[in-house]
């Protein structure tokens, strides 16, 4: 079985439009868990444009499943993860005016930087996971620099799936069957949806953990928070 971590950066964006807490991204992150979500994942800006700092600290005890906190390992970012200690760290390479993640971490040329930032967090007994591309350097420099897991950057897959979907699962196949060698972990997520997700789950069979927000959110407004949940996570399985 899959663990299905809901990302409900989308849940804020909508709540900050208007001000206000409507939606209220604590009741929804309470719900996802009750719907069948193995975990609630948030991914924090400088900027707050979606995840507030204080949403942080206000959904750490209310996360029952696992708490996964993504973002640019800045020291403002360090700091906050480590006060508020959840089940897992993603560390993504984006900068602040990034839209949304694109591209995974050169693990060779900031192997320093990024040992150095590990540390930390194992220190705290926090997970971390990489951000990553499908690259079997990169997977080995992921574990040189001390990372418990790798999350697998998906675009590609959910780009090249409606056109050779065997073709496209072959790369992350590889990635997984070599992160397990080296004894990583592995997640995946970015665009996975209710069209593609179970057969990258069927075809992984080593993957751990995805994390699902925009295309699960977005589903919701048709198919309702819980059908939808509920439909992901029969796809995990």
């Amino acid at each position: 079985m899959v663990n299905l971590s809901v990302n409900i950066n989308k849940i804020a964006t909508l709540r900050n439009a208007r001000g206000g807490n409507v939606p209220d991204i604590l009741k929804v992150a309470e719900d996802c868990q009750k719907f069948g979500a193995d975990g609630i994942t948030i991914h924090p800006r400088p900027d707050e444009r979606h995840i507030t700092k204080s949403d942080v600290f206000n959904l750490k005890p209310l996360v029952h499943t696992e708490y996964n906190i993504e973002g640019y390992p800045s020291r403002e970012f360090i700091d906050m993860v480590i006060s508020v200690n959840p089940h897992q760290v993603t560390l993504v390479p984006d900068g602040p005016n990034v839209l949304t993640s694109n591209a995974g971490w050169d693990t060779i040329k900031q192997h320093n930087f990024l040992n150095e930032i590990i540390s930390e967090f194992k220190e705290k007994n926090i997970r971390t996971s990489i951000f990553i591309e499908p690259n079997l350097k990169m997977i080995e420099y992921a574990k040189l620099c001390g990372s418990d897991r790798i999350e697998l950057y998906t675009e590609r897959y959910a780009i090249e799936y409606n056109i050779n979907k065997e073709k496209a699962i072959q790369p992350y196949k590889q990635a997984a069957d070599f992160a397990s060698k080296l004894d990583l972990g592995v997640n995946a997520g970015h665009d996975l949806n209710l069209e593609n997700l179970e057969f990258f789950v069927k075809n992984i069979p080593n993957l751990a953990e995805v994390s699902i927000g925009h295309a699960l959110i977005s589903d919701s407004i048709y198919l309702g928070l819980e059908n939808t949940v509920r439909m992901y996570k029969r796809l995990c399985l």
